[in-house]
């Protein structure tokens, strides 16, 4: 896990804090590392009862966290719940590409309509910080969840123009696959571990960035932070190919059931708006794309010198070492119930 440092735990400290989805992977992974920031209030929004539940058991009772059931489609909600509130964290989304080709009508509907209900409410209201989480999907998208991300992403980004005279700052968090959270690929072969069918991948060529769910929120903690309006920060993550982590899932479960027959990969065809490589930043952004030592930021400023097209294709940038990942999984495997 990425450390908080005592400067960034400090930006929190007293500060009454808004977190939508705060009851999904990375979300509430965010809502108990800002316990231990020691803020006002953590108000989390979310439209499902059974995951507020469950939260409250995992996160026990504390008195900082308030609980709203609501719908970020619903503007007036958006707008009472970030009454009083300094700095709003929108993890809230559509996020599962099946479901949004699926859905198209009700991904746009949550992700584009949804965050630019968050954004006006949050003007409106004169909150000090906005940090929209988006994903790697919303470069060059090929599916109805990029592109309505990456419409999330733009209107992010212009909010603070309608801020007139009062300073708000509004900023995007891009990333990677996060593994081990709702959805994701790890969870899919685990399942099928469970159930001792065949791990399924779709190409044996393709590769995705990973990260891990504590990363992810340690990161946009830090992005709270430093951010000064309209940058889009994307964090140096790794990449892996999807067939490598199959097959490390296979042993690390082998080895924590005593399994003596591997568990079998059986390679199907990509579905037809899945792209074989995720890309951190499109070929536009990189003149603007800043190397920051841990994570690269796109701003409006053009930068002197290019960071390599290699570092942000998952193709070709450095992958995870295979101990590391075999580490991770190990992990996972003792820590994630589904």
């Amino acid at each position: 896990m990425i450390k908080i440092s005592k400067e960034i735990k400090n930006a929190y400290k007293n500060k009454n804090i808004l977190v939508t989805g705060g009851t999904g992977s990375i979300g509430l992974a965010l809502v108990k590392q800002l316990i231990s920031c020691k803020p006002k209030s953590i108000k989390v929004l979310t439209n499902d009862e059974n995951s507020v539940f469950d939260s409250g058991k995992i996160i026990g009772e504390n008195k900082l966290i308030k609980y709203i059931i609501g719908d970020i489609r619903d503007k007036e909600r958006c707008q009472l719940a970030l009454r009083n509130v300094n700095i709003v964290f929108h993890a809230a989304a559509m996020k599962h590409i099946d479901i949004c080709e699926e859905n198209p009508f009700d991904a746009v509907k949550t992700n584009v309509i949804g965050t630019s209900n968050m954004l006006e409410a949050s003007i409106l209201e004169g909150i000090s910080k906005f940090v929209f989480i988006s994903t790697d999907k919303a470069t060059t998208p090929t599916t109805t969840l990029g592109a309505s991300k990456l419409l999330a992403e733009r209107l992010t980004l212009v909010a603070g123009t309608y801020s007139e005279n009062q300073k708000m700052i509004f900023s995007v968090a891009r990333f990677g696959n996060v593994i081990g959270s709702r959805g994701s690929v790890f969870q899919i072969f685990y399942q099928q571990l469970k159930k001792n069918l065949p791990l399924t991948v779709t190409d044996s060529r393709m590769t995705r960035f990973i990260m891990s769910i504590s990363d992810a929120a340690s990161t946009i903690l830090k992005i709270g932070h430093i951010a000064k309006d309209s940058e889009t920060f994307i964090l140096k993550i790794s990449s892996v190919k999807i067939e490598d982590l199959a097959k490390i899932m296979i042993q690390v479960y082998k080895e924590k059931n005593k399994l003596t027959k591997d568990p079998k990969i059986e390679i199907s065809n990509p579905r037809g708006y899945e792209r074989f490589h995720e890309f951190l930043v499109t070929n536009d952004e990189m003149r603007f794309c800043h190397d920051i030592g841990d994570m690269y930021k796109i701003t409006k400023k053009p930068v002197k010198h290019n960071i390599s097209l290699k570092a942000v294709n998952s193709a070709t940038a450095t992958r995870i070492p295979k101990n590391k990942l075999h580490r991770v999984i190990n992990e996972l495997f003792d820590e994630v119930v589904y």
